[in-house]
């Protein structure tokens, strides 16, 4: 009866004075993983606006349908997203639309900490997909 408390004192003891294995979550954050997905955020091109073209690639091939575009011509006749929004609510992060974009405009960032207070904030326009930062820290 007192060699189980005394093989259960043992491991006890053994594992006090080793390296802890958890990670203090707000002082301390794991990095993500190699093929982690994140929110999805646009690439600036040397203007500061987005590269997209408005092919509409990405909405086609999403399968939550969580993509919406309007189109929209410049004075040169090359097209842009006059409106593209995100719904970050419905989308299932797979990454369809990072690859199938042929202009590489829209890629998945690494961020795992996004959290809102309302629903709304989940719908991403043009100009919160810019904002590289938050996204892709």
């Amino acid at each position: 009866m007192i060699l189980p408390i005394l093989k259960g004192l043992a491991l006890t003891l053994n594992r006090f004075f080793s390296k802890p294995i958890t990670i203090q979550y707000p002082e301390e954050k794991m990095p993500p993983a190699k093929r982690w997905r994140g929110i999805q955020y646009f690439e600036k091109n040397e203007r500061g606006k987005t590269k997209c073209v408005a092919c509409g690639l990405c909405m086609a091939v999403c399968p939550s349908q969580c993509i919406y575009i309007e189109t929209a011509e410049d004075e040169e006749g090359k097209r842009y997203p006059l409106t593209y929004e995100l719904d970050a609510s419905r989308c299932i992060f797979c990454g369809y639309c990072e690859e199938v974009c042929p202009v590489n405009a829209i890629f998945v960032g690494k961020n795992y900490e996004w959290v809102e207070s309302d629903r709304k904030a989940f719908l991403m326009t043009t100009e919160k997909l810019l904002e590289e930062k938050k996204f892709n820290p």
